[in-house]
């Protein structure tokens, strides 16, 4: 054996020149490189945005509920205040039943007394915009009454509520109660 610069001499190998890969230069070399780190550079610049999107929705979703949260606390807070509000105007009606229940009098004063705190009792409930339904001696409207007992009865026209057995009311513009009635049935009409 000679010298060789590292290299051993290869004698009577079978290459396959056809399928071997021609020798790069260094341009193309470097051309792939440039193109490989530009497009590591867009890839780093667009996960950056994912993160910062995925970051401000989390953010985003966090605020949301945590409005939602206070939002749902403070109607619970008005609805309470607005029971209290009810309770405290009904108060006296309790207080004065309390005391007609602790005198010792007669039938008729009893009875006067229980008309003076029904009074009070309805006065308390107007101030609420509290409304009784009318219901006796009107047309039937469905959409205020209910029939309980059609009756049939010539005293009377069709369609009319002819006896309430349970009064309805509105609060405001809006039916808390339908009234109960019997309505008349005038075959005759």
């Amino acid at each position: 054996m000679g010298k060789s610069n590292g290299r051993q001499e290869v004698n009577n190998v079978n290459l396959d020149w056809e399928h071997e890969l021609p020798a790069s230069n260094n341009e193309n070399e470097n051309a792939v490189a440039g193109e490989s780190s530009a497009v590591q550079s867009e890839l780093q610049k667009v996960q950056a945005e994912r993160d910062s999107l995925v970051d401000r929705l989390a953010r985003m979703q966090a605020e949301f509920e945590n409005a939602r949260r206070r939002t749902l606390k403070e109607q619970q807070e008005f609805r309470d205040f607005a029971a209290a509000d009810t309770i405290k105007s009904l108060l006296p009606v309790l207080d004065s039943f309390e005391r007609a229940l602790q005198t010792k009098s007669d039938a008729a004063e009893f009875r006067n007394g229980v008309d003076l705190i029904y009074k009070q009792l309805q006065s308390a409930l107007e101030k609420l915009l509290l409304q009784p339904i009318k219901a006796k001696g009107e047309l039937f409207d469905p959409h205020v009454h209910e029939a309980i007992e059609m009756v049939e009865t010539t005293d009377a026209p069709d369609h009319q509520v002819i006896e309430e057995l349970q009064r309805g009311y509105k609060l405001k513009d809006r039916l808390l109660r339908p009234a109960m009635v019997k309505v008349a049935t005038n075959p005759g009409k």
